[in-house]
């Protein structure tokens, strides 16, 4: 046979392994004591029973049937059952601290390592998917791969990989000497059009299911200059295009209001954080249908942090610049009508700590409701996924947590998670 040949057939056993079923395929019957099926209509159903099986859900009963011969039976009749839920913005690899120097140090592979543990509590806290919003070239994608066989627990993973930055920007390499700074360079900075078009290109080359860039300047990284747009338009809508040519999503860093509008009129679909957003640019980005990801728990995490020689001096400044904005931003732009999804940042702050993001919506003019739709049938839809997660329903995921209370009354009950299953598989 020849190495052309072996090459092919090597290729299809690993394609008939991505789609054959899960090692971990069973059937579970899971008797609920009550379902919140599509939080977009805020329903609850009272006791129902949901057939798994495969990594499927196979159907939605009233009342609790017993399990049969080949059924595991899962016994959550004092728990409100709903879809997992989805973090937009999480840094798996990464644990907070200001400790920038350590990139200098560390090996890309520790980034595993840490994201291992963090992707087990974060999916023991009821987040079933989560979009990785930048990491090192390959420490995302291993994650992903291994939770996604069952190496790993931890939740699905939607991964960036390197973010595409400005030279010298946020997500470029900044406070070292200037040939340290070259050697730790992940190789996606980029200038003018033609280069930024062809950083895209090399993203997905190397597998990032959606391309992340840094539009503007950031609180947390050494460069001490503004919080307005670093790319040109030019190079976003380059960036935005060309992602969208090769069915790649594009979601855009950005905290000044102008640099939040220049990415949204480029055709950007996502701004996080978007800190000091007017209302200029939240009508730009409600006519283009673009999604806010505020990022709460950041602005909280890093604020709890001040004044403890954690962040350097740039960096303190940056962040008590914020404090304040952090705090009224998201209510300004839900106001204003922009579509809002959910997403924390996490790794800005402890890990697991998510789902206390719903909290700090809902005081900035959130119901209960629309915080649980923006981490599940919203946050499906921002990821193209709307008929596979984000819902209980016949053909989807089996991506289901279970809480004691009632989110829709008290969203809090959110951030103590009793229960998780994700693709099927009991999360332990």
């Amino acid at each position: 046979m020849t190495r052309f040949v072996k090459s092919i057939a090597s290729l299809a056993a690993l394609c008939l392994a991505l789609v054959a079923p899960p090692l971990w395929a069973q059937s579970f019957v899971i008797q609920a004591g009550s379902v919140i099926a599509d939080p977009d209509t805020g329903k609850v159903d009272g006791p129902s029973s949901i057939t798994v099986r495969d990594g499927r859900i196979i159907s939605i009963e009233a009342g609790h049937r017993p399990a049969s011969e080949d059924e595991t039976l899962v016994d959550l009749r004092d728990k409100t059952v709903l879809p997992g839920l989805i973090d937009l913005h999480v840094h798996l690899t990464g644990d907070p601290g200001g400790e920038f120097w350590r990139e200098a140090v560390e090996p890309d592979e520790w980034g595993v390592v840490v994201g291992a543990k963090n992707a087990r509590i974060t999916v023991l806290a009821g987040f079933t998917t989560v979009r990785e919003a930048g990491s090192a070239q390959h420490t995302a994608f291993s994650l992903r791969r291994g939770t996604a066989e069952g190496m790993i627990t931890g939740p699905r993973i939607i991964a960036a990989g390197p973010a595409l930055a400005i030279v010298g920007g946020h997500g470029d390499t900044s406070g070292f000497r200037p040939e340290v700074n070259a050697l730790l360079a992940s190789g996606y900075a980029c200038t003018g059009p033609v280069e930024c078009a062809e950083k895209v290109r090399r993203a997905s080359q190397s597998g990032a299911d959606v391309i992340k860039i840094t539009a503007t300047g950031g609180v947390l990284s050494q460069q001490g200059r503004g919080l307005e747009a670093h790319f040109t338009d030019a190079e976003m809508k380059a960036i935005a295009d060309t992602a969208h040519s090769l069915g790649l999503k594009v979601m855009a860093h950005a905290h000044g209001a102008r640099g939040v509008e220049a990415a949204a009129r480029a055709g950007i679909n996502t701004i996080e954080h978007a800190t000091y957003i007017d209302e200029a640019a939240a009508k730009t980005m409600k006519e283009r249908g673009t999604v806010l990801v505020p990022t709460l728990m950041a602005f909280k995490g890093v604020t709890e942090r001040l004044g403890k020689g954690i962040y350097t001096p740039v960096v303190e400044r940056k962040v008590e610049a914020v404090a304040e904005t952090a705090k009224v931003f998201m209510g300004k732009a839900y106001r204003w009508g922009v579509p809002i999804a959910f997403g924390t940042d996490a790794g800005v702050f402890e890990h697991g700590r998510n789902a206390e993001e719903f909290a700090l919506m809902v005081a900035q003019g959130m119901s209960n409701r629309e915080a649980l739709a923006s981490a599940t049938t919203v946050a499906a839809k921002v990821l193209g996924m709307e008929n596979e997660i984000g819902r209980i329903a016949p053909g989807y995921s089996a991506d289901i947590i279970a809480v004691s209370g009632n989110p829709l009354e008290n969203v809090r009950v959110l951030e103590s998670v009793d229960w998780v299953m994700v693709r099927g598989r009991v999360m332990e």
